[in-house]
């Protein structure tokens, strides 16, 4: 099988890739990456003498160019190219828009144009932002209504609908995955746990919104590309699988405890104005990728963070080089303003 990931360079991209290829020895990869700020090709740099492995600098919305590169024979496509944090997605939302809603698009249709001559597998990766809020209890299932809240969460609603019309109108092979927070090697350190990680490392405050009590689902990007497999190999087309950790937390408690674990003291945790619009809970419901395809997580949150953290430690040359310039500013900029 040879399949197009786009996206690639980013953190969930360049961790599928890893595994892909080391799981799938006759397998191949062709990775599309824009390169923005997120995207690093240091991500890819174990797997980038492989000759089972091409990368091409790309963007999705390049319509002419993703028709191109569906033509080269791929078998499916796992579409995690996104512009994907909340705070930027508020400062700057028009990249949100060109990218997650226009770039699906442009995929789409190249999918399209080759149909049904070619059936390209098409596994559009989604997230549980895009249902919104829950209160204390509950959690968001397939059939849940979308409510999203912010431009980012927004932008991923239109793209999910995009691929769920393409699949109703024209029939393309497409599956839609919705997963909770990611954390593991190379995530980018404005979200939360490598944010927390490294910050702490370098006895820096940890700025956390509001009062600290908004809760998430994490799941370690390994267990979320486990899943990504099987529903590329096994899932049914046109469904909609939730993918989760079952790892409820809230972000001071996240903060807490990776504190606890570099043996740095609380009072480096500092509470900020909260953001505009910030969902209170999210809690995903997987039971059915569970159910029809047998996935479950297995790596508990304790395992995870352990082993996020030892790798931030031996990564510093990686995150440091991030932690600077055009990123740092930003950050200083935002949470000095809230």
């Amino acid at each position: 099988m040879q399949i197009l990931v786009t996206g690639g360079c980013g953190f969930i991209g360049s961790n599928f890739i890893r595994y892909f290829l080391k799981t799938y020895p006759e397998d191949s990869v062709i990775n599309v990456d824009k390169l923005t700020y997120a995207g690093n090709l240091e991500n890819v740099a174990d797997v980038s003498g492989s000759a089972r492995y091409h990368f091409i600098r790309g963007d999705i919305a390049d319509a002419p160019r993703m028709e191109e590169l569906i033509n080269k024979g791929v078998d499916a496509i796992v579409n995690f190219a996104a512009e994907s944090h909340v705070d930027r997605s508020i400062e700057e939302p028009g990249a949100f828009m060109k990218t997650n809603v226009f770039g699906t698009f442009a995929l789409l249709e190249a999918v399209r144009k080759v149909f049904p001559k070619q059936r390209i597998r098409f596994i559009h990766i989604s997230t549980d932002e895009v249902y919104g809020s829950l209160g204390e209890t509950g959690a968001f299932t397939e059939e849940s209504p979308l409510s999203p809240n912010s431009p980012y969460s927004a932008s991923k609603s239109a793209a999910d609908m995009l691929v769920r019309a393409y699949r109703h109108t024209y029939g393309l092979p497409a599956i839609l995955t919705r997963c909770s927070n990611n954390y593991g090697p190379y995530q980018f350190p404005e979200k939360l746990i490598a944010l927390m990680i490294s910050n702490a490392i370098e006895d820096k405050e940890l700025p956390i919104y509001g009062d600290g009590m908004h809760v998430r689902d994490w799941i370690h990007v390994e267990d979320h590309c486990r899943a990504l497999d099987v529903v590329l190999r096994h899932g049914k087309e046109g469904e909609i699988y939730n993918i989760g950790g079952r790892s409820e937390k809230p972000n001071l408690v996240v903060a807490q405890t990776i504190l606890e674990r570099l043996g740095k003291p609380h009072s480096l945790i500092r509470f900020v104005t909260d953001r505009p619009g910030h969902d209170r809970r999210y809690a995903i419901d997987f039971s059915k990728i569970e159910r029809e395809l047998g996935w479950g997580p297995s790596i508990s949150f304790e395992e995870g963070i352990g082993r996020t953290v030892e790798w931030f430690l031996t990564h510093q040359e990686w995150w440091k080089k991030i932690k600077t310039g055009e990123y740092l500013n930003y950050y200083k900029r935002i949470y000095e303003n809230r």
